[in-house]
């Protein structure tokens, strides 16, 4: 009847355990409306080729200048960013770890001594004053204990909460792999970006430089031309002051290249040095063919995408997890060893054997907030996943589209400088002919040496700006990383 009892009572204590387990709440379920209309493709004027997509291509393929190669290479070797970047690959890695060995049971090994002395008036103090240890030899008082052996904890993962915790941890892991990927491509995008702007300002740093002795040369005939009394010395102080403002601005593109070397040296993590290149071939650099492929190649190609994507698996699967402390949790423990009151008993056996085995079904039945607010919370970030995974995607397709456009603006825009450039030129030579013989305003020569300065100064970063977006579409797509 006793028995019968017992098990009556861990029936209802077990049904209570179930019932409660089957409160648990339901993770938010949000319909993932951005990366199911990814549209087709980039524009309705190109109809991408998916068989064709830069993103795909190796960046030691990609970027042919042996100098910036070698740059990127050291970059890639010594950059403080990617160093940590690595470094949180090591902390994912070992998460997995961690949360893998819950997975099996632990066991450890120990040794204890000690002593007790039981009050002679209580039930214990008058049980061992009654006991032989052997025959004609009572319980010592005060009594010893020395014990060494094994013992065991077990969490059976009857819900496979354990599991996927583990899968979360593994989730994480590969996207801080992604992430890593994603440094790796922004590294590469900001040392090319940088490095043909370094080229631009040698290239400007020459035409002042040309500009200046042009100046010299119109101060030197203002001069004659005023002895002369072909002039007044209004013209004279006007070039002189064309020419201090030239000299002016030399020393202002000579600081943004120790600046901008200095910048490039950062990202390669080194101390400054001399930036090795080769500035001769900068205007007549022919900016490589993107192939933009179609919108979905995004989801496989760019790096940012993937890390988004995994880290909304893992907060999903954490989801799971929270929701799974719900549910009522069976442990296991045993310990088995060696245990007297003498350390010469101990090795007395079979009487010194001792062993433990304990089996506990546990669950929460009252006062759940702790686990409540732990499941919202991470309810609330597999929905701030979500947008976040959203939104990356959106921005990708932004800025491929943008691109492509600057692409084809700029390549308009540097032509029409090139032609600019090419006009103004011939003016300046016809304006000192005129000047020299007397026949043009030193005003008008000031001008269109002005006008030709900037035309010449704005096609270089024309340039530049074609070879960057260029760099940057390529890394748009994906590239860079591989």
């Amino acid at each position: 009847m006793e028995n019968l009892k017992t098990k009556s009572i861990i029936s209802a204590i077990a049904l209570s355990l179930v019932l409660a387990s089957c409160k648990a709440p339901m993770a938010t379920v949000i319909k993932d409306e951005v990366k199911e209309n990814v549209p087709q493709n980039f524009n309705q004027e190109d109809q991408g080729d998916a068989n064709n997509n830069s993103g795909t291509t190796p960046w030691r393929q990609f970027f042919t200048d042996p100098n910036l190669v070698a740059l990127i290479e050291t970059a890639l070797k010594n950059n403080q960013e990617l160093m940590i970047t690595l470094q949180e690959i090591e902390i994912a890695k070992s998460g997995v770890l961690a949360k893998k060995g819950k997975l099996t049971p632990t066991v450890s090994a120990g040794i204890g001594a000690g002593v007790k002395k039981s009050g002679r008036y209580t039930s214990e103090g008058a049980g061992d004053a009654t006991t032989e240890i052997e025959p004609g030899k009572e319980m010592p008082d005060p009594l010893g204990n020395f014990e060494g052996g094994l013992m065991a904890n077990w969490e059976i993962d009857i819900w496979k909460k354990l599991r996927t915790e583990k899968d979360a941890a593994v989730a994480h892991y590969l996207s801080t792999v992604e992430g890593k990927n994603f440094v790796l491509s922004n590294l590469i995008e900001e040392v090319a970006d940088n490095y043909y702007e370094l080229l631009a300002l040698d290239n400007q740093l020459d035409i002042i430089q040309q500009y200046i002795k042009l100046q010299q040369k119109a101060l030197e005939i203002s001069k004659i031309q005023k002895e002369a009394a072909a002039t007044t010395e209004l013209a004279v102080k006007k070039f002189e002051a064309e020419l201090a403002k030239s000299k002016a601005t030399e020393y202002t593109i000579r600081q943004q290249i120790t600046e901008k070397e200095n910048q490039i040296n950062a990202l390669c993590g080194r101390y400054p040095q001399p930036i090795v290149r080769t500035k001769e071939n900068f205007m007549t650099t022919i900016p490589q063919t993107v192939y933009t492929g179609i919108p979905s190649q995004l989801l496989a190609n760019r790096p940012d995408i993937k890390q988004a994507e995994l880290e909304l698996k893992s907060s999903k699967l954490d989801v799971e997890a929270a929701r799974k402390e719900f549910y009522p949790t069976l442990e296991i423990s045993a310990t088995l060893g060696l245990e007297a009151f003498k350390p010469s008993y101990l090795v007395k056996m079979p009487e010194s054997i001792a062993y433990n085995l304990v089996g506990e079904l546990a669950g929460p039945l009252i006062n759940k907030s702790a686990i409540k607010a732990n499941f919202q919370t991470a309810d609330a970030r597999q929905i701030q996943a979500l947008y976040e995974y959203d939104k990356t995607i959106l921005n990708a397709y932004l800025d491929v589209a943008n691109l492509m456009s600057k692409v084809k603006n700029i390549d308009q825009y540097y032509q029409l400088k090139a032609q600019e450039t090419k006009s103004l030129e011939q003016s300046i030579d016809i304006a000192n002919q005129l000047f020299r013989n007397s026949r043009a305003d030193y005003l008008e020569v000031l001008l269109n040496q002005r006008d030709a300065l900037d035309a010449k100064m704005e096609l270089v970063e024309a340039k530049q700006k074609q070879l960057s977006t260029v760099v940057d579409i390529y890394k748009s797509l994906g590239g860079g990383w591989k």
